[in-house]
Protein backbone atom coordinates (compact mmCIF):
# COMPACT_ATOMS: atom_id res chain seq x y z
CA UNK A 1 0.00 0.00 0.00
CA UNK A 2 1.50 3.76 -0.68
CA UNK A 3 0.40 6.92 0.89
CA UNK A 4 1.04 9.76 0.80
CA UNK A 5 3.20 10.92 4.04
CA UNK A 6 4.39 14.60 5.18
CA UNK A 7 7.48 15.68 6.41
CA UNK A 8 8.53 14.31 10.10
CA UNK A 9 6.68 16.77 12.23
CA UNK A 10 3.41 16.27 12.33
CA UNK A 11 2.17 19.17 14.26
CA UNK A 12 0.38 19.27 17.77
CA UNK A 13 -2.77 21.16 19.14
CA UNK A 14 -1.18 21.59 22.63
CA UNK A 15 1.71 23.48 23.69
CA UNK A 16 3.20 21.26 26.10
CA UNK A 17 5.27 17.91 25.20
CA UNK A 18 4.37 14.68 26.98
CA UNK A 19 6.17 15.45 29.70
CA UNK A 20 3.55 18.32 30.51
CA UNK A 21 7.06 20.41 30.10
CA UNK A 22 6.20 24.01 28.15
CA UNK A 23 7.51 23.50 24.40
CA UNK A 24 8.72 26.49 22.35
CA UNK A 25 6.94 27.97 19.85
CA UNK A 26 8.06 29.41 17.03
CA UNK A 27 7.30 33.20 17.05
CA UNK A 28 6.29 33.43 12.48
CA UNK A 29 3.92 29.97 12.81
CA UNK A 30 2.84 29.44 16.41
CA UNK A 31 3.41 25.65 15.68
CA UNK A 32 5.60 23.99 18.53
CA UNK A 33 9.25 23.93 17.96
CA UNK A 34 10.04 20.65 20.20
CA UNK A 35 7.76 18.35 21.76
CA UNK A 36 11.26 16.51 23.34
CA UNK A 37 12.03 19.15 26.13
CA UNK A 38 13.84 16.34 27.98
CA UNK A 39 16.55 16.14 24.87
CA UNK A 40 16.43 19.36 23.73
CA UNK A 41 18.13 22.46 25.17
CA UNK A 42 16.78 25.82 23.76
CA UNK A 43 19.21 28.46 23.36
CA UNK A 44 19.00 32.30 23.36
CA UNK A 45 20.37 33.89 20.19
CA UNK A 46 22.87 35.97 22.83
CA UNK A 47 24.72 32.47 24.16
CA UNK A 48 25.13 31.57 20.46
CA UNK A 49 26.57 34.82 19.71
CA UNK A 50 28.57 34.35 22.20
CA UNK A 51 29.77 30.83 21.58
CA UNK A 52 31.00 32.00 18.06
CA UNK A 53 32.19 35.75 18.83
CA UNK A 54 29.06 36.60 17.10
CA UNK A 55 29.54 34.28 14.21
CA UNK A 56 32.92 35.01 12.98
CA UNK A 57 33.78 33.67 9.70
CA UNK A 58 37.31 32.49 11.61
CA UNK A 59 34.86 29.97 13.21
CA UNK A 60 32.65 28.61 10.11
CA UNK A 61 33.43 25.17 10.04
CA UNK A 62 30.97 24.26 6.71
CA UNK A 63 28.52 25.67 4.64
CA UNK A 64 25.48 23.74 3.59
CA UNK A 65 22.47 24.74 1.22
CA UNK A 66 20.21 25.35 4.60
CA UNK A 67 23.07 27.95 5.83
CA UNK A 68 26.77 27.98 7.30
CA UNK A 69 27.75 25.96 9.55
CA UNK A 70 30.07 27.38 13.31
CA UNK A 71 32.27 25.83 15.47
CA UNK A 72 30.96 27.36 18.95
CA UNK A 73 32.56 27.18 22.71
CA UNK A 74 29.51 27.39 25.72
CA UNK A 75 30.12 28.74 28.36
CA UNK A 76 30.80 24.96 30.26
CA UNK A 77 33.41 24.77 28.16
CA UNK A 78 31.92 22.69 25.87
CA UNK A 79 32.34 22.69 21.97
CA UNK A 80 29.62 22.53 19.39
CA UNK A 81 28.58 23.12 16.10
CA UNK A 82 25.89 25.12 15.11
CA UNK A 83 23.73 25.23 12.23
CA UNK A 84 22.53 28.77 11.28
CA UNK A 85 19.28 28.84 8.64
CA UNK A 86 20.43 31.62 5.79
CA UNK A 87 18.20 33.87 4.94
CA UNK A 88 18.02 33.27 1.53
CA UNK A 89 17.80 29.58 2.42
CA UNK A 90 14.20 27.85 0.74
CA UNK A 91 14.28 25.38 4.09
CA UNK A 92 10.83 26.58 5.76
CA UNK A 93 9.68 25.80 9.27
CA UNK A 94 8.29 22.09 8.37
CA UNK A 95 12.05 21.17 7.35
CA UNK A 96 13.46 23.29 10.44
CA UNK A 97 10.91 21.54 12.61
CA UNK A 98 11.57 17.84 11.42
CA UNK A 99 15.36 18.17 12.01
CA UNK A 100 14.77 18.88 15.33
CA UNK A 101 11.79 16.11 16.10
CA UNK A 102 13.96 13.08 14.06
CA UNK A 103 17.38 13.92 15.90
CA UNK A 104 15.82 14.58 19.51
CA UNK A 105 14.16 11.60 20.05
CA UNK A 106 16.92 9.27 18.11
CA UNK A 107 19.90 8.23 19.66
CA UNK A 108 22.62 6.05 18.43
CA UNK A 109 26.39 6.40 18.01
CA UNK A 110 26.51 6.51 14.50
CA UNK A 111 23.92 9.58 14.63
CA UNK A 112 25.00 12.97 14.97
CA UNK A 113 23.34 14.18 18.53
CA UNK A 114 21.49 17.17 18.67
CA UNK A 115 21.73 19.32 21.66
CA UNK A 116 19.61 22.33 21.30
CA UNK A 117 17.99 24.91 19.39
CA UNK A 118 17.28 28.48 18.83
CA UNK A 119 14.48 30.65 17.52
CA UNK A 120 14.22 34.65 17.87
CA UNK A 121 12.26 36.57 15.53
CA UNK A 122 14.16 35.15 11.62
CA UNK A 123 16.76 33.83 13.03
CA UNK A 124 16.53 30.15 13.73
CA UNK A 125 19.38 27.84 14.37
CA UNK A 126 20.38 24.30 15.73
CA UNK A 127 23.21 22.58 17.97
CA UNK A 128 24.92 19.94 17.70
CA UNK A 129 27.81 18.02 18.70
CA UNK A 130 31.10 19.07 17.53
CA UNK A 131 32.96 16.55 14.99
CA UNK A 132 36.78 17.24 15.45
CA UNK A 133 36.99 16.08 12.06
CA UNK A 134 34.70 17.96 10.04
CA UNK A 135 33.00 15.72 7.08
CA UNK A 136 33.93 12.33 5.14
CA UNK A 137 33.91 14.97 2.28
CA UNK A 138 36.49 17.09 3.20
CA UNK A 139 38.53 13.88 4.68
CA UNK A 140 38.80 11.88 1.42
CA UNK A 141 37.64 14.19 -1.10
CA UNK A 142 38.85 17.90 -0.69
CA UNK A 143 41.79 19.33 -1.17
CA UNK A 144 45.17 17.29 -0.53
CA UNK A 145 46.49 20.22 2.14
CA UNK A 146 42.70 19.25 4.61
CA UNK A 147 42.69 15.62 3.48
CA UNK A 148 42.98 13.48 6.18
CA UNK A 149 45.02 10.29 5.84
CA UNK A 150 42.63 7.30 5.81
CA UNK A 151 44.26 3.79 5.87
CA UNK A 152 42.10 0.41 4.54
CA UNK A 153 41.26 0.20 8.40
CA UNK A 154 39.76 3.27 8.93
CA UNK A 155 38.10 3.46 5.81
CA UNK A 156 35.97 0.48 6.44
CA UNK A 157 35.20 1.06 9.75
CA UNK A 158 33.26 4.49 8.38
CA UNK A 159 31.12 2.22 5.98
CA UNK A 160 30.26 0.00 8.80
CA UNK A 161 29.34 2.75 11.27
CA UNK A 162 27.09 4.30 8.83
CA UNK A 163 25.54 1.51 7.50
CA UNK A 164 24.85 0.75 11.07
CA UNK A 165 23.44 3.95 11.57
CA UNK A 166 21.78 3.64 8.40
CA UNK A 167 20.29 0.16 9.43
CA UNK A 168 19.04 1.67 12.94
CA UNK A 169 17.29 4.48 10.72
CA UNK A 170 15.42 1.94 8.95
CA UNK A 171 14.50 -0.83 11.23
CA UNK A 172 14.78 0.03 14.60
CA UNK A 173 14.35 3.50 15.47
CA UNK A 174 9.75 3.94 15.98
CA UNK A 175 8.56 4.87 13.49
CA UNK A 176 11.39 3.91 11.03
CA UNK A 177 13.42 6.68 9.29
CA UNK A 178 14.31 7.32 5.46
CA UNK A 179 16.97 9.87 5.88
CA UNK A 180 16.70 11.04 1.75
CA UNK A 181 20.18 12.47 1.69
CA UNK A 182 23.55 9.72 2.06
CA UNK A 183 26.59 11.32 1.09
CA UNK A 184 30.26 12.36 2.01
CA UNK A 185 29.33 15.58 3.38
CA UNK A 186 26.58 14.35 5.36
CA UNK A 187 28.64 11.66 7.06
CA UNK A 188 30.48 13.54 10.03
CA UNK A 189 33.89 12.06 12.06
CA UNK A 190 34.78 12.65 15.17
CA UNK A 191 38.02 13.17 16.98
CA UNK A 192 38.57 8.82 16.59
CA UNK A 193 37.12 9.03 13.09
CA UNK A 194 33.88 7.57 14.38
CA UNK A 195 31.09 8.33 11.68
CA UNK A 196 27.53 10.14 12.31
CA UNK A 197 25.32 10.81 9.57
CA UNK A 198 23.77 14.20 10.21
CA UNK A 199 21.65 16.45 8.51
CA UNK A 200 18.12 15.54 8.88
CA UNK A 201 16.39 18.31 7.06
CA UNK A 202 14.42 15.99 4.22
CA UNK A 203 14.13 12.92 6.62
CA UNK A 204 10.84 11.26 6.10
CA UNK A 205 9.21 8.63 8.03
CA UNK A 206 8.30 5.63 7.14
CA UNK A 207 5.39 3.61 9.15
CA UNK A 208 5.67 -0.14 8.93
CA UNK A 209 2.35 -0.35 7.05
CA UNK A 210 3.41 1.67 4.37
CA UNK A 211 5.68 0.61 1.01
CA UNK A 212 6.24 3.64 -0.14
CA UNK A 213 5.57 7.33 -0.04
CA UNK A 214 4.71 9.66 -2.94
CA UNK A 215 6.84 12.24 -3.05
CA UNK A 216 8.88 15.51 -4.36
CA UNK A 217 12.17 14.12 -5.42
CA UNK A 218 14.88 15.49 -3.20
CA UNK A 219 18.30 14.24 -2.68
CA UNK A 220 21.79 14.93 -4.25
CA UNK A 221 23.21 14.41 -7.98
CA UNK A 222 25.55 11.21 -8.25
CA UNK A 223 23.78 9.43 -4.89
CA UNK A 224 20.18 10.05 -6.20
CA UNK A 225 18.40 6.36 -6.69
CA UNK A 226 17.04 6.29 -10.47
CA UNK A 227 13.40 4.92 -9.97
CA UNK A 228 12.73 7.58 -7.19
CA UNK A 229 14.16 10.41 -9.45
CA UNK A 230 11.88 9.07 -12.33
CA UNK A 231 8.51 7.70 -10.17
CA UNK A 232 8.91 10.28 -6.57
CA UNK A 233 8.24 6.71 -4.74
CA UNK A 234 10.19 6.82 -2.04
CA UNK A 235 11.50 4.14 -0.40
CA UNK A 236 14.46 2.59 2.19
CA UNK A 237 16.06 1.51 -1.44
CA UNK A 238 16.95 4.93 -1.88
CA UNK A 239 19.30 5.39 1.40
CA UNK A 240 20.51 2.27 -0.13
CA UNK A 241 21.70 3.32 -3.42
CA UNK A 242 23.26 6.14 -2.03
CA UNK A 243 24.93 4.25 0.68
CA UNK A 244 26.45 2.08 -1.97
CA UNK A 245 27.41 4.80 -4.16
CA UNK A 246 29.61 6.50 -0.69
CA UNK A 247 31.05 2.63 -0.61
CA UNK A 248 33.12 3.31 -3.73
CA UNK A 249 33.28 6.91 -3.03
CA UNK A 250 35.33 5.33 0.39
CA UNK A 251 37.21 3.24 -1.42
CA UNK A 252 38.38 4.90 -4.80
CA UNK A 253 39.00 8.12 -3.20
CA UNK A 254 36.74 9.53 -5.64
CA UNK A 255 33.85 11.54 -5.61
CA UNK A 256 31.02 9.94 -7.39
CA UNK A 257 29.67 13.41 -9.35
CA UNK A 258 32.82 14.68 -10.31
CA UNK A 259 35.53 11.93 -11.72
CA UNK A 260 34.51 10.56 -14.65
CA UNK A 261 36.41 7.25 -16.14
CA UNK A 262 36.90 5.33 -19.77
CA UNK A 263 36.76 7.06 -23.33
CA UNK A 264 32.51 6.89 -22.57
CA UNK A 265 32.81 9.19 -19.48
CA UNK A 266 31.53 6.60 -17.06
CA UNK A 267 30.38 7.85 -13.61
CA UNK A 268 31.62 5.95 -10.59
CA UNK A 269 29.40 3.44 -10.46
CA UNK A 270 29.16 2.54 -13.95
CA UNK A 271 33.01 2.02 -14.44
CA UNK A 272 33.04 -0.38 -10.94
CA UNK A 273 30.37 -2.27 -13.14
CA UNK A 274 32.07 -2.22 -15.88
CA UNK A 275 35.16 -3.34 -14.61
CA UNK A 276 33.61 -6.14 -12.68
CA UNK A 277 32.65 -7.95 -16.24
CA UNK A 278 36.24 -7.68 -16.63
CA UNK A 279 37.33 -8.88 -13.50
CA UNK A 280 39.10 -5.69 -12.49
CA UNK A 281 37.22 -4.56 -9.57
CA UNK A 282 40.60 -3.63 -7.44
CA UNK A 283 41.50 -1.07 -10.43
CA UNK A 284 39.22 1.53 -8.74
CA UNK A 285 40.89 0.96 -5.45
CA UNK A 286 42.60 4.77 -4.21
CA UNK A 287 46.27 4.44 -5.04
CA UNK A 288 46.42 6.18 -1.46
CA UNK A 289 45.97 2.46 -0.35
CA UNK A 290 49.26 1.29 -0.82
CA UNK A 291 48.13 -2.47 1.77
CA UNK A 292 45.02 -3.31 1.89
CA UNK A 293 43.36 -7.21 1.91
CA UNK A 294 42.36 -7.63 -1.21
CA UNK A 295 39.13 -10.23 -0.60
CA UNK A 296 37.73 -7.94 1.98
CA UNK A 297 37.91 -4.78 -0.27
CA UNK A 298 36.30 -7.20 -3.26
CA UNK A 299 33.88 -7.83 -0.49
CA UNK A 300 33.18 -4.26 -0.42
CA UNK A 301 33.05 -3.25 -3.72
CA UNK A 302 30.64 -6.16 -4.42
CA UNK A 303 28.55 -5.29 -1.45
CA UNK A 304 28.41 -1.50 -3.02
CA UNK A 305 27.13 -3.11 -6.63
CA UNK A 306 24.40 -5.04 -4.87
CA UNK A 307 23.71 -1.87 -3.33
CA UNK A 308 23.27 0.08 -6.48
CA UNK A 309 21.25 -2.25 -8.73
CA UNK A 310 18.69 -0.77 -11.08
CA UNK A 311 16.24 -3.31 -10.00
CA UNK A 312 15.59 -1.46 -6.14
CA UNK A 313 13.89 -4.54 -5.02
CA UNK A 314 16.86 -6.57 -5.61
CA UNK A 315 19.27 -4.62 -3.54
CA UNK A 316 19.81 -5.93 0.26
CA UNK A 317 18.39 -4.26 3.41
CA UNK A 318 20.90 -2.12 6.01
CA UNK A 319 20.66 -5.15 7.92
CA UNK A 320 21.99 -7.49 4.85
CA UNK A 321 24.80 -4.97 4.60
CA UNK A 322 26.17 -4.50 8.02
CA UNK A 323 25.86 -8.22 8.39
CA UNK A 324 27.95 -8.73 4.71
CA UNK A 325 30.58 -5.63 5.56
CA UNK A 326 31.22 -6.80 9.08
CA UNK A 327 31.77 -10.92 8.41
CA UNK A 328 33.89 -12.96 6.37
CA UNK A 329 30.59 -13.56 3.56
CA UNK A 330 30.69 -14.49 -0.33
CA UNK A 331 29.44 -11.88 -2.03
CA UNK A 332 27.73 -14.00 -5.20
CA UNK A 333 26.96 -11.24 -7.86
CA UNK A 334 25.73 -13.76 -10.57
CA UNK A 335 21.75 -12.67 -10.01
CA UNK A 336 23.07 -8.87 -9.76
CA UNK A 337 21.65 -6.11 -12.11
CA UNK A 338 23.90 -3.39 -13.59
CA UNK A 339 23.57 -0.35 -11.37
CA UNK A 340 21.38 2.53 -11.80
CA UNK A 341 22.46 5.65 -13.23
CA UNK A 342 20.92 9.11 -13.66
CA UNK A 343 22.68 11.55 -15.94
CA UNK A 344 22.02 15.00 -16.92
CA UNK A 345 22.39 15.49 -20.83
CA UNK A 346 24.53 17.75 -23.12
CA UNK A 347 26.78 18.22 -19.88
CA UNK A 348 29.45 16.08 -18.68
CA UNK A 349 28.76 14.73 -15.41
CA UNK A 350 32.06 16.71 -13.88
CA UNK A 351 30.22 19.33 -14.91
CA UNK A 352 27.41 19.50 -12.66
CA UNK A 353 27.11 21.93 -9.79
CA UNK A 354 24.08 20.12 -8.77
CA UNK A 355 20.05 20.19 -9.07
CA UNK A 356 18.76 22.42 -6.27
CA UNK A 357 15.30 23.29 -5.15
CA UNK A 358 15.00 21.20 -1.88
CA UNK A 359 17.93 22.46 -0.06
CA UNK A 360 19.15 20.04 2.35
CA UNK A 361 22.29 20.56 0.32
CA UNK A 362 23.84 22.77 -2.43
CA UNK A 363 23.62 20.14 -4.21
CA UNK A 364 20.39 19.05 -3.70
CA UNK A 365 17.47 18.19 -6.01
CA UNK A 366 13.25 18.75 -5.38
CA UNK A 367 10.33 20.09 -6.99
CA UNK A 368 7.70 19.08 -9.73
CA UNK A 369 8.34 18.35 -13.08
CA UNK A 370 10.61 20.34 -14.78
CA UNK A 371 13.72 20.01 -16.18
CA UNK A 372 15.09 16.62 -17.82
CA UNK A 373 17.53 14.31 -17.26
CA UNK A 374 18.43 11.31 -18.95
CA UNK A 375 18.26 8.11 -16.69
CA UNK A 376 20.31 5.11 -17.90
CA UNK A 377 19.98 1.72 -16.04
CA UNK A 378 20.76 -2.21 -17.30
CA UNK A 379 16.69 -2.23 -18.71
CA UNK A 380 16.25 1.58 -18.96
CA UNK A 381 17.49 3.35 -21.69
CA UNK A 382 17.28 7.20 -22.07
CA UNK A 383 14.31 7.21 -20.05
CA UNK A 384 13.64 11.06 -18.95
CA UNK A 385 13.19 11.66 -15.78
CA UNK A 386 12.08 15.23 -14.76
CA UNK A 387 13.44 17.49 -11.86
CA UNK A 388 14.29 21.48 -11.79
CA UNK A 389 17.09 23.41 -12.56
CA UNK A 390 21.02 22.84 -12.62
CA UNK A 391 22.45 25.90 -10.42
CA UNK A 392 25.75 25.73 -9.12
CA UNK A 393 27.27 24.78 -5.92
Amino acid sequence: MGGSVSCIWGGSKSGRDQTGQAAAASPRSGRLLSRSGRNVQVFSLKDLKSATRNFNMMNCIGRGGFGPVYKGNLKDGSQVAIKMLSAESKQGTSEFLTEIDVISNVRHPNLVKLIGCCVEGNNRLLVYEYAENNSLSNALLGPKNRCIPLNWQKRAAICIGTASGLAFLHEEAQPRIVHRDIKASNILLDKKLLPKIGDFGLAKLFPDAITHISTRVAGTMGYLAPEYALLGQLTKKADIYSFGVLVLEVISGQSSSKSNWGPDMHVLVEWTWKLREGERLLEIVDPDLEEYPEEQVLRFIKVALLCTQATAQQRPSMKQVVHMLSNQTEIDLQNAVPPGVLKEPRRQMGSLGGLTQDTSSSQSTRGNPAGSCTTQTGDMNSCQFSTTEVLPR
